[in-house]
């Protein structure tokens, strides 16, 4: 299959951070940060030429096109993977790290180049503000689950059932094999979207995918939720904050708190 290389010369974590997350939106699904550059790949096929050259002249970065076979892209970017530390609370590392781990709870998966691996702001905040919250006998579903980081360590802070949810064939894969490998068993991967959930009440719905998505289902994610339960949300940019809770409050949920990293926030709301 024919790929598209977008070559980006982006010095700034933050500013690749903030790019990744507006390609994802335009289709681009493999990413990889190397030497101040960012690499994005996408099938020739869903190359929108006039919004990527908008998204790359809002933020005036040089940038190349070329066209490239499809390969094996994660090997490579497996190889650079660094273990993520939430201090004090969870440690996110490779297989193949051999490390003293110095906090209560760890997460060993696979690394895809999928989104979730714990590198990006979005799943740290995600964490950071887990680790404030009671998970112990509660029902959680972990909406775009990806390498399945979240539904492993909701399940590891005592959660009861965990359904992790992803339409994605990789990241299905990559979740059902990063869970075994955690030996986590109170965890369900169901491959598909929301209209595949069985109408039932969680605790818990954590969604880290991105403000397009969260927008298309959110009165199914008010759905979902049971009274008195919570929604912790990410994949979004400071400046979808206004937008994504005034569509929360809409749905009859309540705005709880935001936590900032790197220009990305999470929101948390309550049914």
């Amino acid at each position: 299959m024919q790929y598209k290389q977008l070559s980006i010369t982006a010095a700034d974590a933050a500013l690749r951070e903030i790019l990744i997350a507006k390609l994802a939106k335009t289709g681009f699904d493999g990413f990889e940060e190397t030497g101040g550059k960012l690499f994005a790949y996408i099938i020739t096929g869903d190359f929108d030429v006039a919004a990527v050259e908008t998204i790359l002249a809002e933020h005036a970065v040089a940038y190349e096109v070329d066209d490239v076979e499809e390969q094996n892209w994660n090997a490579q970017w497996e190889a650079s993977f660094e273990p993520v530390i939430v201090p004090g609370f969870c440690t996110v590392r490779a297989h193949f790290h051999n490390i003293d781990i110095g906090t209560p709870y760890e997460v060993v998966i696979t690394p895809q180049m999928s989104f979730g691996t714990g590198h990006h702001a979005t799943t740290m905040l995600m964490m950071m503000q887990m680790q404030q919250m009671d998970f112990v006998a509660r029902s959680v579903l972990d909406f775009g689950t990806g390498t399945g980081i979240l539904a492993i360590l909701s399940a590891k802070l005592g959660a009861a059932q965990v359904l992790a949810v992803d339409s994605d064939t990789w990241s299905y894969q990559n979740a059902m094999e990063n869970i075994k490998q955690n030996s986590c068993t109170s965890i369900t991967v169901l491959q598909g979207s929301l209209e595949y959930v069985k109408m039932e009440k969680f605790d818990i719905i954590l969604a880290n995918i991105n403000r397009n998505i969260l927008l298309t289902y959110m009165n199914k994610l008010a759905t979902l939720v049971a009274k008195d339960g919570y929604i912790l949300m990410s994949g979004l940019l400071k400046e979808d904050l206004d937008i994504v809770n005034s569509a929360a409050i809409a749905e009859g949920l309540s705005f709880i708190s935001t936590n900032v990293l790197n220009n990305w926030i999470n929101l948390l709301v309550k049914k």
